[in-house]
């Protein structure tokens, strides 16, 4: 006998709710990837190739393998075979050559793994890497990033199609009463978590068991599957806690590969641990781009043309693709319309996805075009916007599910107290200061995915919810926990959260800004089946009561509906005041309002959104990674040389949002952890230009830019 009930109102969702495993955390008891104990560890170090661009001539394992607590030295000679000749779901590409590990004599790129020593300890492992001799045969490599490459052709991304064009763009530039023709550029950055790569891999009889910091278990258990020609269902990934990520830890990584291959060889359990510098080569990074946008408009601001051509450099190995024009093809339309993606294929490492992959760089030259634009129109920049809102899709032509931007703006505007800003640049002081405010749009896109979850009514009255989703510290426990909590209509206390084992069953990681969105639909889809399933005064059996749901059929549904433009969106707003002298910026205040679905908890929400705009303070002023063009890899490969924004650089942050739940979700819910990030480093930027009266279309803003800073704009 079973009972129906009525869906429960919500009660926990949208309010502000502390991490679930907080106290764990601050108290060392929750444990990470490189922290879990075995009997029997052993410990494993790469050794990464010296060229840029070669061969393995020979390793020279035998001297190291004398050495005190080594166990073995993996290499081209000494390894497992791989199997990367598959295709990764979703993505529709083959998996990272670099995790063909020491399949080949072949080295791409400076910083390309060629050994991997095996000892006892991680320091005698360290001790046997640094002193193991591998002789290459170097070739000329080349480096040169810049427009002018002849050889750069456009690639389609996960973002879209390489190219899209719409209308006749000279003639529309020709007929603008105003055109804007400017290029800019950012440099190559990376993502480096607090918690370091790390994983440990075991055998357990026929099972594999790897012990793992990643953004999705069940991704990265099917991965090894298939690399290492494995029974899925002989191999369980597990990564409870996880310490940062940024779009790091989403694909398979050198160093699970490694640990898997040792230990297979061994029958031990093997751990391998990524040092800061290993990482700078080895875990992806946001290429460098050089991006041309041309903008036309009428006198008052409304675009006719508007064309935005994005280039980044790759590896020879393998095509990525950083979408930066997707912010373009999302924003502002024109009669004319015209995006690039374009790639050039040089001897550096693979870049990756970075948090708000192609909008955070593409927004940064749209939206200081748009600025720009602004300004020789003589119109204030949020009402340039407001004018040039459209009504569908610029590419698509659907409507859009919902779009607040303006919403955001005018919110932000009273905030902020843009209505007292005086438009002229390089006339606000304060004392030795130049002051100036500026403003930026955002947005990214909404996407689901298909999850597994089940809830399980436990016989004391609580309820587990298990799911392979990652909380890679972005609060998802804790916000899946409320969403339990409402779907089974109890208080949060009653519930208890499981991530991060891919024995759960499929999930999509943690990535894109759709973990949360598509894991509550899963959990809700579970909780609303279980509790048709109990019956009201009747005891749950001791092994309690379990009911699983796999959204794949109902996120395939929404796919065949009505197709729609479904995105966040924001507005970013800062004040910089720069000393003219000495060249320093300084971000004073910041403050965005985002349109981003329902907010399951304003607290830890707000986190995502300062985190964002804090890395947009960093990108801004500070990060900036070089190749050295004598070796090909990088100058300065730490976090001493590779300048983030620390501390003493994080002004005050407001981040707010305004209503708008998504209709089509059933919690509402549109994603939160990239949108922060998009058009903080432009509103920045735009500040920078109406404090000195000078444009700056190149990042970072260094002080030494601002001290040869062009004249002032016309």
């Amino acid at each position: 006998m079973t009972t129906t009930t009525a869906a429960p109102a919500a009660r926990s969702v949208g309010t502000a709710h502390v991490r679930v495993e907080g106290r764990d955390k601050v108290t060392g008891a929750a444990r990470y990837a490189g922290e879990v104990p075995f009997a029997e560890l052993a410990h494993g170090w790469l050794v990464l190739s010296t060229v840029a661009r070669g061969r393995v001539r020979s390793v020279e394992a035998g001297p190291v393998r004398d050495m005190p607590g080594v166990l073995d030295v993996l290499h081209h000679g000494h390894a497992l075979p791989v199997d990367a000749d598959w295709v990764l779901p979703v993505l529709g590409t083959k998996p990272d050559p670099i995790v063909a590990l020491f399949q080949t004599d072949q080295v791409p790129y400076a910083g390309w793994p060629v050994a991997l020593v095996v000892a006892e300890t991680s320091e005698q492992a360290r001790e046997a890497a640094e002193a193991l001799v591998v002789h290459y045969e170097a070739e000329p490599f080349d480096i040169a990033f810049s427009a002018e490459r002849p050889d750069a052709y456009p690639a389609p991304s996960w973002g879209g199609p390489g190219v899209t064009e719409k209308g006749d763009l000279e003639a529309e530039l020709a007929a603008s009463a105003v055109v804007l023709d400017a290029e800019y550029t950012t440099p190559q950055e990376h993502h480096h978590p607090m918690e370091p790569h790390a994983a440990t891999a075991r055998w357990d009889g026929d099972r594999l068991e790897v012990f793992d910091s990643n953004q999705g278990s069940s991704w990265i258990a099917d991965h090894l599957a298939k690399l290492f020609r494995l029974d899925p269902a002989a191999v369980q990934v597990r990564a409870e806690h996880v310490g940062g990520a940024f779009g790091s830890k989403g694909d398979v990584r050198v160093q699970q590969v490694a640990a898997v291959m040792a230990a297979t060889l061994l029958r031990r359990p093997v751990r391998v641990v990524l040092t800061r510098r290993q990482m700078f080569s080895l875990v992806g990074y946001r290429s460098a781009t050089t991006q041309r946008v041309r903008l036309g408009a009428d006198r008052d601001g409304r675009l006719r043309a508007l064309e935005h051509r994005s280039l980044n450099m790759t590896s020879t190995v393998r095509v990525f693709v950083e979408p930066a024009t997707s912010v373009s093809r999302v924003m502002y339309d024109a009669p004319a319309h015209h995006t690039a993606n374009e790639v050039v294929r040089l001897d550096v490492p693979t870049p990756s996805y970075v948090r708000a992959p192609g909008e955070a760089p593409g927004s940064f030259a749209l939206e200081s075009a748009i600025d720009e634009l602004a300004v020789r129109c003589g119109i204030d920049p949020i009402e340039l916007r407001i004018r040039n809102e459209p009504e569908r899709g610029p590419v698509s032509g659907n409507p859009f599910s919902s779009r607040n931007v303006i919403a955001c703006f005018r919110d932000g505007a009273r905030r902020f107290g843009w209505a007292d800003r005086d438009p002229r640049p390089g006339v606000r002081r304060d004392g030795r200061w130049l002051l100036g405010t500026g403003t930026a749009a955002a947005t990214y896109h909404v996407g689901a995915a298909p999850s597994t979850a089940s809830v399980t009514a436990e016989a004391d009255g609580t309820f587990s919810v298990r799911i392979a989703a990652a909380d890679i510290g972005t609060g998802a426990r804790t916000a899946l926990t409320l969403i339990a909590a409402d779907a089974l209509a109890v208080a949060p206390d009653r519930v208890r959260v499981h991530v991060g084992d891919s024995g759960f069953g499929p999930a999509v990681l943690a990535g894109g800004s759709m973990g949360t969105r598509s894991w509550a639909w899963a959990i809700r889809t579970a909780a609303d089946e279980l509790r048709e399933r109990l019956v009201p005064g009747v005891p749950v059996p001791p092994e309690g009561v379990t009911a699983r749901a796999d959204t794949t059929a109902a996120v395939a549904g929404l796919a065949q509906r009505a197709p729609r433009e479904r995105h966040t969106f924001g507005a970013q707003f800062a004040e910089v005041a720069v000393d003219p002298a000495s060249g320093e910026v300084r971000v004073r205040r910041m403050l965005g309002v985002f349109a981003a679905g329902r907010i399951v908890n304003p607290l830890t929400a707000r986190s995502q959104f300062v985190g964002g705009m804090i890395w947009g303070i960093s990108m801004a002023l500070h990060e900036e990674a070089t190749l050295d063009r004598a070796t090909g890899g990088l100058v300065g490969a730490d976090l001493a040389g590779y300048h983030i924004a620390a501390h003493a650089d994080v002004p005050h942050i407001e981040a707010y949002w305004v209503d708008d739940p998504d209709p089509d979700d059933p919690v509402g819910i549109k994603g939160i952890g990239e949108v922060g990030n998009v058009g903080a480093a432009a509103a920045v930027a735009n500040a920078v230009w109406h404090a000195t009266g000078v444009r700056h279309r190149d990042l970072p803003i260094r002080p030494d830019r601002i001290l040869t800073g062009e004249a002032p704009d016309a």
